[in-house]
């Protein structure tokens, strides 16, 4: 097997162990990493050898010292794991220094962003990767593989709830500034968003409702359902079953009524999502863009009033 080497940006954020993890599942290595925080001991739980940097110009410098002199350790693929509004930069400087980005989601913040990356990618013919974990988890699949299968012109009925609690620090970090987050239908909602639509098809119709720092909702109209949507980052919106074990998330997608399970198999989806890309697969920038030009029209959106049709049953009307 030919292994690959791989450098890590955002080492010391929540999702990075999940990139590590996925680059030792699929046998390669992890040459470099850079964050400005320094607690980045979790590397050691993945490998032992790796070029640390807090500074982003030396470890710029860093991997262009590897490119020009060190064929051995050149980077093939740069793993994006910084905050969203670093996403775009860091994806470029991937493209500079000749290795493949793969980046959380959202893969921007603006579509615009995206005709810009899609001009550099054509220039270096370098493709661009975006982490869109849901759509290879297999109840997922099955999913889209049933309505896939259904007569065409049948319409769903979808209530997608996302509760998932944090704490004060959360508004005073990156996350809670709409400016570098996107807000919460960006930051935590685009995973369920890009699924539906992979499965439902494209946006019709788009209204929202509520818009604060810690909740949103709202209504999409899809080309095979229609879903009413609520996010919340608010403890005292978790259902009180949920409080009494003491769990910080709740996750629900009806449809039609039924509940759809997918609670389980989250733990290895980042290594299916890398060893897709390794054997020539993977999402980029076409599969990326309608959850960011969606997430985006809602973060714009005028905020309206809905129907008891329309509105999802834990946001109040009136």
């Amino acid at each position: 097997m030919n292994i690959k080497n791989f450098a890590l940006i955002g080492a010391a954020g929540y999702i990075a162990p999940r990139h590590m993890q996925a680059i030792k599942d699929t046998g390669n290595r992890l040459i470099a990493a850079f964050d400005p925080f320094d607690s980045v001991g979790i590397l050691d739980r993945y490998f032992d050898d790796v070029d640390f940097f807090t500074e982003f110009e030396r470890f710029d410098r860093h991997i262009e010292l590897l490119r020009r002199h060190d064929e051995g350790k050149k980077i093939d693929y740069i793993s994006i794991c910084s905050p969203n509004y670093l996403h775009d930069a860091h994806i470029r400087f991937a493209l500079r220094v000749g290795a493949h980005p793969i980046c959380e989601k959202p893969l921007v913040l603006n579509p615009w962003n995206l005709d810009a990356l899609e001009e550099l990618e054509a220039e270096t013919g370098i493709k661009i990767y975006n982490v869109l974990q849901l759509r290879v988890h297999q109840a997922i699949k099955d999913l889209k593989k049933t309505i896939d299968s259904l007569p065409p012109g049948q319409k769903h009925s979808i209530d997608l709830t996302y509760i998932t609690s944090r704490g004060k620090w959360y508004f005073y970090s990156w996350k809670g500034d709409i400016h570098k987050s996107g807000g919460v239908a960006t930051n935590i909602g685009i995973h369920f968003f890009d699924m539906l639509m992979w499965i439902f098809g494209k946006v019709r119709h788009n209204e929202v409702y509520l818009n604060d720092p810690k909740k949103m909702a709202g209504f999409i109209e899809l080309e095979k359902a229609d879903v009413r949507w609520f996010l919340s980052l608010d403890k005292n919106d978790l259902p009180k079953d949920v409080l009494d074990k003491g769990q910080p998330t709740y996750r629900s997608i009806k449809i039609d009524g039924a509940e759809l399970e997918f609670s389980g198999g989250f733990t290895d989806l980042h290594t299916v999502v890398y060893r897709d890309i390794l054997q020539g697969g993977g999402y980029g920038i076409p599969e990326a863009r309608p959850s960011i030009e969606l997430v985006h029209k809602i973060r714009h959106s005028e905020i309206i009033s809905g129907s008891k049709e329309t509105v999802h049953p834990l946001v109040k009307i009136g």
